[in-house]
């Protein structure tokens, strides 16, 4: 597997352990459609969330959010309608969220930053 591969796979993974322990659960993990994947679908309280994961090794060519495009943004509401056709949720809502995680190579768990956006459209 490539390094950025493994790299977005550990942000993912890090992402869903940043979520659980804040009393989400994990619905869905890399959902695949016709028009693109979803990395996390999650809940909380009744409210659902879909959750684009963007990780990186440091912020030299960028902060993570920075690649959410306004195209990416309008894919990620796209996908989201696909998500609620295909699984008829009941939820008192649905929102897209955004997480960003900073990896430095070799920096234990603790060490990583990830932040996270709700509704970010």
């Amino acid at each position: 597997m490539a390094r950025k591969d493994e790299l977005g796979k550990r942000g993912e993974e890090l992402a869903a352990r940043y979520l659980t322990k804040r009393g989400y659960r994990v619905v869905a993990r890399n959902w695949r459609c016709k028009l693109g994947e979803i990395d996390l679908v999650v809940e909380r309280s009744g409210e659902l969330a879909i959750v684009e994961v963007k990780t990186r090794s440091s912020i030299a060519f960028g902060h993570p959010f920075e690649a959410i495009t306004p195209a990416k943004a309008a894919r990620l509401r796209r996908l989201t309608a696909q998500w609620c056709e295909e699984h008829e949720p009941v939820h008192h809502g649905v929102r897209v969220d955004a997480i960003a995680v900073i990896a430095p190579p070799g920096a234990g768990d603790d060490d990583v930053i990830i932040e996270h956006l709700v509704g970010i459209c």
